[in-house]
C-alpha cells in the first residue's frame, strides 16, 4: 500500500515544477488555481512557522528574475575601491596576529645592543602591501587595545611595536584557551607594555635587583670554582618572584608551593623565602652539620618558611629538585594536591600551585602559573621577626 502510494503521489519529485509553478499562480491570484490546489496551498499558510515571522510569503519567479536582471546591469558587482579597503582590512588584522605571535622575536632584550635585532618579514608593512600612503588610512582594530575601533594604520604601528617589541617580549599566543589569552591581551595592550609603578615600588624593584646581583658576585668572588648555577643575566627573576607573590596576596591564599630547576635556585632560596646567607655559606664550606649518612649537592635543596603577610601567614615551599628537572613538575602538582586534600573542600580555593622554569642557558626567567592565585610577601626577604616559623624540609625527593 505504501509502495503504491508513493509512486501515484502528487507530491512524486517529478512533478516539482508543476507543483511549483501553480504555487507561484496561487501566491499571485488564489482564484486563478482550482478549488482543491487553492484549499492545499490555504492549509500551507496555516502550518506552524509558515509566515510567522516573515508575514505571508511572495511569489518567488519575480525575485529570481530581478536578480538576474541586475546581474546582467553589473549592479551587483562590488566597486574596486571598496574591495580594496576590505583586502588592506583583512591585512590589518593579520599583522596585528603577526605581532602577537612574533612581536617578542623582535623585542628590545638586549640592553647593550651589542646584537642586531633579528629580520622577521611578518611584523614589516610591507610584507602585507602597505605603502607610505597607507598609514594615515583608518583601520578597524578588532581585539587589539588600541582604545578605539576605528584608528589610522600609523597609530596601529607604533600601539604594536610599544606592546609587543620593546624592553618586554610577551610570548603567550600558544596558549589554547582564548580567554586566557584575551586576559593577557588585556594587561598588556591598553598600557603598551609600560606598566606604572609607585615611587615605592620601584625602590623595592631596585632594592630586589641589587640584593640579587650582590649575593651573585659576593659567591663567585668568594668561592671561586665552585658549582653553583649562577642567576647572572637573569636577576630580574626575583622581582618577578617577588611582585607575583605581593599581588597575589590580596587573593587570601595560604600556601605555595615553587617548583624551579638549578640555575638561579640558591638566590631564590635566599633572596625570596628567607633562607638565611650564613646557612648557605656554611653548605658552599662543608660546614653544615647533618644527620644523614650521605647528603644532597646545594643547589637541589628544598626549603620552606612561613612569611608574614597583611593576612594570615603564607607558607611557602620550594620543592627539592630531582635529578631529572622536568620530574619537578608532577612532584609540584602532588604536593599542592596532598595540601589541597589536608585542607578539606576549601583547600581547591585557598592552596595555588606555581611552577618556576628555568632552562640552563637562558638570561630571562620563564614563570608560569598554574593557577591565576599565589600568596604576598610583605618583605622580600624575611628576617625571624618577620618569619612564625622557618625550617628546612628534612626529606629529599630523591
Amino acid at each position: 500500500m505504501m509502495k503504491q502510494m508513493l509512486t501515484n503521489s502528487y507530491l512524486f519529485g517529478s512533478n516539482a515544477p508543476f507543483i511549483e509553478e501553480l504555487y507561484e499562480n496561487y501566491l499571485e491570484n488564489p482564484g486563478a488555481v482550482e478549488p482543491a490546489w487553492r484549499d492545499y496551498f490555504d492549509k500551507l499558510q496555516n502550518l506552524p512557522g509558515a509566515g510567522s515571522y516573515t508575514g505571508p510569503d511572495v511569489a518567488h519567479a519575480p525575485v529570481v528574475e530581478s536578480f538576474a536582471q541586475r546581474a546582467k546591469d553589473g549592479s551587483l558587482h562590488v566597486s574596486q575601491r571598496a574591495s580594496e579597503c576590505n583586502e588592506k582590512q583583512v591585512k590589518v588584522l593579520q599583522m596585528i596576529n603577526a605581532y602577537r605571535f612574533l612581536g617578542n622575536r623582535w623585542a628590545q632584550l638586549d640592553p647593550l645592543k651589542r646584537q642586531e635585532r633579528p629580520v622577521v618579514a611578518e611584523l614589516d608593512p610591507a610584507h602585507y602591501g602597505f605603502t607610505e600612503a597607507d598609514l594615515g588610512a583608518t583601520f578597524s582594530t578588532g581585539s587589539f587595545g588600541v582604545g578605539a575601533e576605528q584608528v589610522s594604520l600609523r597609530e596601529i604601528l607604533e600601539a604594536l611595536r610599544q606592546s609587543y617589541c620593546g624592553t618586554i617580549g610577551s610570548e603567550y599566543m600558544y596558549i589554547a584557551d582564548v580567554h586566557q589569552k584575551r586576559w593577557i591581551q588585556s594587561r598588556i595592550e591598553p598600557i603598551r607594555s609600560q606598566p606604572k609603578f609607585p615611587a615605592d615600588d620601584k625602590r623595592r624593584f631596585l632594592e630586589r635587583i641589587t640584593a640579587a646581583e650582590t649575593l651573585e658576585r659576593y659567591l663567585h668572588t668568594r668561592y671561586v670554582g665552585q658549582k653553583r648555577f649562577s642567576l647572572e643575566g637573569g636577576e630580574s627573576m626575583i622581582v618577578a618572584l617577588d611582585q607575583a607573590i605581593r599581588v597575589a596576596g590580596g587573593h587570601g591564599v595560604k600556601e605555595i608551593v615553587i617548583g624551579m630547576a638549578h640555575r638561579g635556585r640558591l638566590n631564590v632560596l635566599v633572596n625570596t623565602l628567607g633562607k638565611q646567607p650564613a646557612m648557605l655559606f656554611a653548605e658552599f664550606e662543608g660546614k653544615k652539620k647533618s644527620d644523614l649518612a650521605a647528603g644532597d649537592v646545594k643547589y637541589h635543596m628544598g626549603y620552606s618558611s612561613d612569611v608574614a603577610s597583611p593576612g594570615d601567614p603564607v607558607h611557602l615551599t620550594l620543592a627539592f629538585n630531582p635529578s631529572h628537572l622536568e620530574i619537578v613538575n608532577p612532584v609540584v602538582e602532588g604536593s599542592v594536591y596532598a595540601r589541597q586534600a589536608r585542607r578539606g573542600a576549601r583547600g581547591r580555593v585557598s592552596t595555588r600551585k606555581c611552577s618556576i622554569f628555568r632552562k640552563r642557558v637562558a638570561t630571562a626567567p620563564a614563570v608560569r602559573c598554574i593557577s591565576s592565585s599565589t600568596t604576598r610577601l610583605v618583605s622580600p626577604r624575611p628576617t625571624p621577626a618577620t618569619c612564625v616559623r622557618r625550617s628546612t624540609a628534612p626529606t629529599s625527593s630523591r
